[in-house]
């Protein structure tokens, strides 16, 4: 219990001069980012997703069939918009190698720029909403997260993806002391898979019940808020810490 509630600590609220510094509880915000513009996407834009690419393979392969409600061209331009923003923040991570928090500030503040002019477009959106819109959303939400998954990958902050849960989940049950092993990163694991569900739920219901643009909106508040917290923390370096937690 001890090392789970460490554990958890560090995640959503590091010590000072910790390994990852304040990335932790900045990515776990920005998996909540993921569950909410999923939801949007899914449930407004047809049966797409701009960041779970897994899930738009699976698409893809529901339309070569011929199922209804699936997208050759949704599924396809989702994920060559992804690929396009992950390249893109993939060039501007070998720029700022070995500054991290810069890395993710920029990088999310490029993405926040992108989904304002989502919930822009989102605002004033007449009803039903046009094919062309749809696609012009699908394009650039996937592409900012792409730029985000890419960051992610870039910062290397075990267990903290933003956009994939499978290899999570399979380490929950794997590395946990059900399977004979220590644990440890079980509560971070749990926070993320938390955040994600969180940000769809709320997705979801503001989509439902409330407006669709209301989702993004959250998003990018969350996102600058992230951007703003990360360029602060680059703007004050530390030095890690040599404790052995």
């Amino acid at each position: 219990m001890t090392t789970f509630l460490s554990d958890a600590r560090e995640t959503v609220a590091p010590r000072r001069g910790s390994k990852d510094g304040l990335l932790p509880p900045l990515l776990v915000a920005l998996t909540v980012v993921t569950g909410l513009v999923d939801a949007f996407s899914y449930l407004v834009l047809g049966h797409v997703f701009v960041a779970n690419q897994t899930g738009n393979v699976v698409f893809f392969a529901f339309a070569l069939a011929g199922i209804g409600g699936f997208s050759v061209a949704a599924s396809l331009g989702a994920i060559g918009c992804f690929a396009l923003g992950a390249l893109a923040a993939g060039r501007l991570g070998r720029s700022l190698a070995g500054r991290r928090e810069l890395l993710l500030g920029v990088t999310v503040g490029i993405q926040a720029v992108i989904v304002a002019e989502a919930v822009t477009m989102t605002a004033l959106a007449a009803t039903p909403m046009q094919v062309g819109l749809r696609y012009a959303l699908i394009a650039v939400l996937a592409a900012a997260m792409g730029v985000q998954n890419a960051t992610a990958r870039k910062l290397a902050v075990p267990d903290l993806t933003t956009t994939v849960l499978t290899l999570t989940i399979t380490g929950i049950a794997s590395d946990g002391p059900l399977a004979g092993a220590t644990g440890a990163h079980v509560a971070r694991r749990l926070i993320s898979v938390a955040a994600m569900l969180v940000g769809a739920l709320v997705g979801a219901v503001l989509v439902l019940h409330a407006r669709i643009v209301y989702p993004l909106a959250i998003a990018l508040f969350i996102l600058a808020v992230v951007a703003l917290a990360a360029l602060a923390r680059a703007s004050t370096p530390y030095a890690p810490s040599s404790q052995v937690s």
